[in-house]
């Protein structure tokens, strides 16, 4: 099992915040803390202390360039790795293939990268990209194509619909490359993950749910010739006890204006990101009947775009449903919690103790 953590670049403090979107969304709360590149150096400190493997930070109209950021705190933190999201359609995967070389150099091979193909389509023609859906994954699979052939350093010749690359390179091979996270949940996601990527990424859905995924992915991981690792996006409320973490989970619904979620469920409405449907379906817009499947809360996901479950209970529940999910072949767990500071420390030192304990091997 690997645990990452999440950096906060749109801001932090006790309510929570969209990560992504630049969105009137109503009474959205001012984060309490600005993400000063100190604080997120804070984060990002408190993460590698806490025992976390690496940091997903989020791409979008409404955060900081990701690279820009995870690149100045790679010079804050010593082993850290950083899951940087990017988005395939704003970038040639040549010049992509430099940067990701470029990184891999300052950091010290500290470097993963998230696959976001898009989910709103009003946001990618805002940026300049008017293609829909299955086009977009088509362009992702040329994409990862290309960049997977030049970190090789052999010579990249292609030709393809999206993408005409003529005597690229050569050179070193990269060693190591960074592993490539890709999540998505349509069909024309699920085949571009089975053929290019090498962690397949889900949002907190419930156990039976993504058991069915995980099904199907392996398999047509395994028509490609091809084997996958699984990963999952959750957040995490944990305390002492069952009683105090679902009352901080109140208190975060509390924060949440009906304006907010109106807007939010207005702004769901309009994406063509099946993932976010699933989502979405989960709470329906409504803050009644918020515990989908034992300690899985998906009240974050009422005011917040992409994952939106919690999971919400004593450091020995949540635990043990995180072994649950791993019982079910998931291997990465992608955390967070706000303040995403102190919680860090908090999930580090409650929970993976006990989640790494209650999977270690017994004692012969």
């Amino acid at each position: 099992m690997r645990f990452h953590w999440f950096l906060p670049t749109t801001g932090d403090g006790y309510a929570v915040r969209n990560s992504t979107i630049r969105l009137d969304t109503g009474d959205t709360p001012a984060p309490a803390r600005q993400a000063t590149l100190g604080y997120l150096a804070q984060v990002a400190r408190a993460a590698e202390s806490a025992g976390f493997t690496a940091a997903l930070t989020p791409t979008g109209a409404g955060c900081p360039d990701p690279w820009t950021i995870c690149a100045a705190l790679s010079q804050h933190t010593e082993h850290l790795k950083f899951l940087v999201a990017f988005r395939p359609g704003f970038i040639l995967p040549t010049l992509l293939s430099q940067q990701v070389r470029a990184f891999q150099d300052i950091s010290g091979n500290r470097l993963l990268v998230n696959v976001v193909t898009g989910g709103d389509p009003v946001e990618q023609r805002a940026y300049g990209d008017f293609l829909d859906h299955d086009q977009r994954y088509a362009r992702t699979a040329e994409f990862l194509t290309v960049l997977r052939r030049s970190l090789t350093g052999a010579p990249v010749d292609f030709t393809g619909r999206y993408y005409q690359v003529e005597q690229w390179g050569p050179a070193d091979p990269l060693d190591p490359a960074p592993d490539i996270y890709f999540g998505g949940a349509s069909p024309a996601a699920e085949q571009v993950a089975a053929t290019h990527s090498d962690v397949y990424l889900m949002w907190g859905e419930p156990p039976d749910m993504v058991a069915q995924r995980i099904d199907r992915m392996r398999t047509l991981a395994a028509n490609a010739g091809r084997t996958l690792r699984f990963g999952i996006r959750l957040h995490i409320i944990a305390r002492d006890t069952s009683a105090e973490a679902w009352r901080e989970a109140e208190r975060l619904l509390h924060g949440m204006d009906p304006e907010r979620i109106a807007a939010m469920q207005r702004y769901y409405a309009r994406m063509d990101s099946v993932g976010q449907a699933r989502m979405a379906s989960l709470h329906g817009g409504s803050t009644r009947s918020l515990e989908v499947a034992p300690n899985l809360w998906a009240g974050i996901g009422l005011v917040r775009e992409g994952a939106g479950t919690a999971l919400v209970g004593s450091y020995d529940e949540v635990a043990q449903r995180l072994v649950d999910y791993q019982a079910l072949g998931i291997e990465e767990f992608i955390l967070s919690g706000w303040p995403h500071l102190e919680e860090a420390y908090r999930v580090g030192e409650y929970v993976l103790p006990r989640t790494l304990a209650a999977t270690a091997a017994p004692t012969p």
